[in-house]
């Protein structure tokens, strides 16, 4: 495995981070692709053997589930001290004055939920899920300070944002002496670069870490359109974030083939490795939820694209619509 630091601090963070959006349990309808709690154990446990340290969840997913299984799996396998765990805040459940959000009253109170969850006393990133609309970002930003301060947080980060409103939040904190974001966990892969417009580059001048979600566009990159998986078939949100711009992906899916035959590899490592390339990219999210999963994507580290792979399988991509929460400001009920 190798290790790089979370942007411009100290931490040290495998360059795959496990992301367990799908581990929960099925029957709760969030997620019917989810898997349950001994699967995902074997899952961490896989990702552990294979020195990733860097594992990523959220208060929302099958409504705490993950974060239960997260925290059982961690604190029977795993030292503390040697992990990175990030967790989310935003949604929740149940939809209610008060509950959601990034109010102060919501943060400092879905912390505590989280932590109880995961079976810690503390997360080393607390990512903000959305930008919340309703609530001054200032309110925002010094409730994080303060869960920084007390303790329970060792940085903050961001996630699926306008650059202008990134922005905004890191000059509110330093104007008043407050923690600012280390990290930004937004949509980027092969098949939806809009991020590149304005983000990346951001992120790139202030030393942010990059994590981007869906590297693999929720398995699209790793087989024909047409394969099935049960994923595919019921996973709404990857079909409104990737079905409608379906034809002008089928080119770019071909140029992965066509490399990953290239070099003998799957079309898993091809997706990976474009994005490792990446100066600003730090930790692509693996949604893994099999042990095969997290063996396949590890191979990526070891392919490294010419300039020639790596503008051959850029050269087909055109602008794209934006989806998932840019193209859904204020909502706040879970899209991805």
């Amino acid at each position: 495995m190798q290790y790089t630091k979370l942007g411009h601090t100290g931490l040290d963070v495998s360059r795959l981070c496990l992301g367990t959006m799908g581990f929960g349990n099925a029957s709760t309808g969030m997620f019917p692709w989810a898997i349950g709690e001994k699967p995902s154990e074997a899952v961490i446990k896989e990702a552990l053997d294979l020195g990733i340290n860097f594992f990523d969840t959220a208060n929302i997913y099958s409504h705490g589930d993950s974060e239960r299984f997260v925290g059982h799996a961690l604190n029977k396998l795993a030292d503390r001290d040697k992990i990175v765990l990030a967790t989310k805040v935003f949604f929740t459940p149940t939809q209610g004055p008060n509950l959601a959000g990034l109010s102060r009253k919501a943060i400092l109170s879905q912390i505590d939920q989280s932590l109880e969850r995961l079976q810690t006393d503390y997360v080393d990133l607390y990512i903000i899920h959305r930008w919340d609309y309703t609530t001054p970002i200032e309110e925002t930003m010094e409730a994080l300070n303060d869960v920084v301060k007390s303790g329970k947080a060792r940085y903050i980060g961001a996630s699926a944002m306008f650059a202008w409103q990134f922005e905004k939040a890191q000059a509110v904190a330093e104007q008043h002496g407050w923690t600012k974001f280390v990290s930004m966990q937004n949509h980027l892969n092969l098949l939806y670069r809009e991020e590149e417009r304005e983000m990346l580059p951001l992120c790139a001048d202030q030393g942010i870490a990059v994590t981007p979600y869906s590297p693999l566009a929720s398995g699209r990159l790793t087989r024909d359109w047409a394969g099935e998986t049960k994923r595919y078939a019921t996973d709404k949100v990857a079909r409104e974030k990737y079905n409608d711009s379906k034809d002008l992906d089928m080119p770019i899916i071909a140029r992965v083939g066509e490399i990953a035959q290239k070099y003998g590899v799957d079309r898993v490592q091809v997706a990976l490795a474009w994005l490792l390339q990446k100066p600003t990219v730090t930790a692509p999210i693996i949604g893994a939820t099999k042990s095969s999963h997290l063996q396949g994507a590890v191979k990526a580290l070891d392919l490294t694209l010419s300039a020639e792979d790596i503008a051959y399988l850029e050269d087909p991509y055109l602008p794209h619509e934006l989806v998932g929460p840019l193209a859904s400001a204020g909502d706040t009920k879970f899209t991805r």
